[in-house]
Parts: structure tokens; C-alpha cells; sequence
């Protein structure tokens, strides 16, 4: 006899990545042809001397480090990030209005809980964040596909034809996650102002935003001028993820910028679900905002090295078309009449080359994600991209 199941937990697919390592099962790979794995955008080293001495230093000296701490997060590291994020955006935001949790997927299912429950709807651009429709399949909350254009930016227009009375937020990811496109300013301002004007929420998850090839370069150089508006917190929930900036990502360390009411709120869920924040991934999140702005950069601009080998690489490779790269993602479409789904299992049995299918990040309803892939760069180096080029340009259909 099987136990009852939760029919929306039913309906919820599986986790994409777990399910594209189950493909490497009773696989070999040889030294001369080792797996270029390019699935998952997690760093795969360690955090930096620095910060891993911070982290042994608390371990073994701080008391506190090992008990429960405040639901919301310690106040240091709330205080640092509301002082870090207005110089860096341009406005005022209060310690108050920041809230740790465990990982920014966490953070992302903290406020969705507090705006929207099972019947209610939440508008994401195609292609999505497979986790993030996961959380609404399994609340039982329905994700609206806004489709993007070649250019995988989403139009705001578009989105307002979509809201109806049921319609609680839409949620952007900046720089993208799948497609790596930076939005501009002005495109995020312009789904701000619509939100505003129908009294939902703008969701914008920022956590590949260390990664952002505009750093400097755009408004007073930062890449949005949100929070220079007075009244942000009205319609603003902001989201954030120490993983990837710092490698801290076995630690879950993530941030929720929102207005104090709406902490409040999200102080229930994350009480019930995980209590607190671990200690010892907050101490290394706040030594990292104190002292690795220089390494950071360093890791930024390998990463604009990577992303400059993938644009040169695909430029040269005969059929197939880059849609959009940025931060830690490629986003492309193949030339071959096979699903992506199924051209994803062979890519790992003939070359060795694991990455995930774009109907892993598309609906049923849109047929293009059979064509298309993500490729996920960061953990590859140059040689690496080389070498996967290389690969693809042999592998024949």
C-alpha cells in the first residue's frame, strides 16, 4: 500500500539537475576524454584562505556560532547588507528591510509564500528558473509563461496582457538564469512601474549580480536604479545569494530585501521551516562583504574571460546560435532535428559533454525549448570551453 501523496507534490517534475546526473549512471570517462560537466552553476572550489580561517576561527572559538540565532538573520550581517546595497544602488535601505536565509531558492520561497497561495498566479518569463516554477507547482500556484523574443528579453506589455485579478507578482532573474541576459535599466523600471500600477509585487532576484559585465558601466554603475525611488519597498521584493560570490554555496547563505511589513511575514515561514540561518554560513557571508571586494572582481573578470571564449566559440560553430550569455550561462539553440532532451543524453554518451535541455526550462506549451540548451560556463575554464567546442563541432546527429 502506498502513503497519500500531495497531488500538486505529484505534479511537480523532478529536479533537473538530479535528473541529468542520473544520465551519467554506468558511464566511464578516460583521461584522454574526461566529462565537461556544464549542467549545474555552482562553484566547485573551495572559498577563498581568508574566509575558510574565518569559518575554522568561529568553529572553534565562537560559542554562538553553534546555537540558534535570530529568524531574520544576524543584525551584522542585515546592517552590512542594507549599508553595502544603498551605496551600491543609490538609495536607502534599512537593516530592517533585510532578511537572511538559507540560499536565495529559500529566499524565493519565503516571500512567495507571504504574496501567493494555491489558485493564485505569478507571471514568469520564459525561459524560467526550474525551481522556481517547482515552488509554485507544489504551493499549487500557477506559473504564467511570458514568452521572450530571440532576444530573451521579456516585454512588459506582454506581461500586462497576462495579469488578471488572481495575478500576485511577477518575478525577473537579472543577470538571467537560464538565458544569461543582462536586463537593462530601463526595462526593469518599466516592469516596476507596471506592477505599481496594478498592485503586485516585482520580484527580482539578483544572484548572479557579482557577474554583471556592466559593473561601472551602467547607471552611477550599478545596473538599476530601483531603490533610488523613495517609496521601492511598495513594490519592490529584492533577492540575493552569497553562493556564488563568495563559494559559500554548502553553507545556503541568501538575503531577502523587502519593506519590514513583509519581513514580518516571511519571519513566520522561515521560523517554521528552518528556524534560523546557519550561523557559521552568515560569519562567512560578513567577513566576505568586508574583505574580498578585490577578489570578487578577480572572479568577475575570469568570468567575463569565460564568457568572452563562449560568444567567440559559437560565433565560429557552424549551425548553432547563441540566444544570450552572461554571468554564469550560455543560452542556445541547436541545428539538429532531434529534441534537445533527447540530443542532452547522447551529447554525454558520445562526447562526453553533460548539459541540460531547454525543455527543462520551458513549458509543454513552447515547442522551442526543443531546440534549445543551457550551458552553464562557470565551472569550465577557457581550455575548457576549447575543448567542449571541440566536441560539439564532431558530434553529428
Amino acid at each position: 500500500m502506498s502513503l497519500p501523496l500531495n497531488p500538486a507534490m505529484a505534479a511537480t517534475f523532478p529536479p533537473p539537475v538530479m535528473e541529468a546526473r542520473r544520465w551519467l549512471s554506468g558511464l566511464g570517462f578516460s583521461a584522454e576524454k574526461p566529462l565537461i560537466n556544464v549542467s549545474q552553476a555552482a562553484p566547485v572550489e573551495s572559498p577563498p584562505l581568508g574566509l575558510r580561517q574565518a569559518l575554522a576561527e568561529a568553529a572553534l572559538n565562537d560559542p554562538q556560532a553553534h546555537l540558534y540565532g535570530p529568524v531574520l538573520g544576524m543584525p551584522e550581517l542585515r546592517a552590512e547588507i542594507a549599508a553595502q546595497w544603498s551605496r551600491a544602488y543609490g538609495g536607502a535601505i534599512a537593516a530592517d528591510q533585510v532578511a537572511i536565509t538559507q540560499g536565495c531558492n529559500q529566499a524565493f520561497t519565503a516571500v512567495m509564500s507571504t504574496l501567493a497561495g494555491a489558485g493564485d498566479e505569478v507571471i514568469l518569463p520564459t525561459p524560467w528558473y526550474f525551481n522556481h516554477k517547482m515552488w509554485l507547482d507544489m504551493q499549487g500556484v500557477t506559473a504564467v509563461p511570458l514568452a521572450t523574443g530571440p532576444d530573451l528579453l521579456p516585454d512588459p506589455e506582454a506581461a500586462a496582457a497576462l495579469i488578471t485579478p488572481r495575478t500576485r507578482a511577477i518575478a525577473l532573474v537579472s543577470p538571467n538564469n537560464p538565458g544569461g541576459v543582462e536586463y537593462p535599466a530601463a526595462l526593469i523600471a518599466a516592469f516596476r512601474d507596471l506592477c505599481r500600477a496594478r498592485g503586485i509585487a516585482l520580484i527580482l532576484d539578483e544572484t548572479y549580480r557579482d557577474f554583471d559585465s556592466r559593473h561601472g558601466t551602467e547607471i552611477g554603475g550599478r545596473p538599476h536604479d530601483l531603490f533610488t525611488d523613495p517609496d521601492w519597498a511598495d513594490v519592490l521584493i529584492h533577492l540575493y545569494s552569497f553562493s556564488k560570490a563568495y563559494r559559500l554555496t554548502g553553507h545556503r547563505v541568501g538575503a531577502v530585501v523587502a519593506s519590514a511589513r513583509q519581513l514580518a511575514e516571511v519571519e513566520k515561514f522561515l521560523d517554521t521551516v528552518a528556524i534560523c540561518p546557519g550561523q557559521l554560513g552568515q560569519i562567512g557571508a560578513l567577513w566576505g562583504m568586508r574583505n574580498l571586494a578585490q577578489w570578487v572582481a578577480g572572479e568577475r573578470a575570469e568570468i567575463l574571460a569565460r564568457r568572452a571564449a563562449m560568444v567567440a566559440g559559437f560565433g565560429a560553430l557552424e549551425g548553432w546560435r547563441l540566444l544570450g550569455c552572461g554571468a554564469y550561462f550560455a543560452y542556445v539553440e541547436h541545428p539538429f532535428a532531434l529534441p534537445s532532451s533527447q540530443l542532452a543524453q547522447r551529447l554525454v554518451r558520445e562526447e562526453a559533454v553533460l548539459m541540460l535541455p531547454g525543455t527543462m526550462f520551458q513549458p509543454d506549451t513552447h515547442p522551442e525549448g526543443a531546440q534549445q540548451f543551457r550551458i552553464a560556463f562557470a565551472n569550465a575554464d577557457v581550455a575548457g570551453i576549447g575543448a567542449m567546442f571541440d566536441r560539439l563541432r564532431r558530434f553529428r546527429a
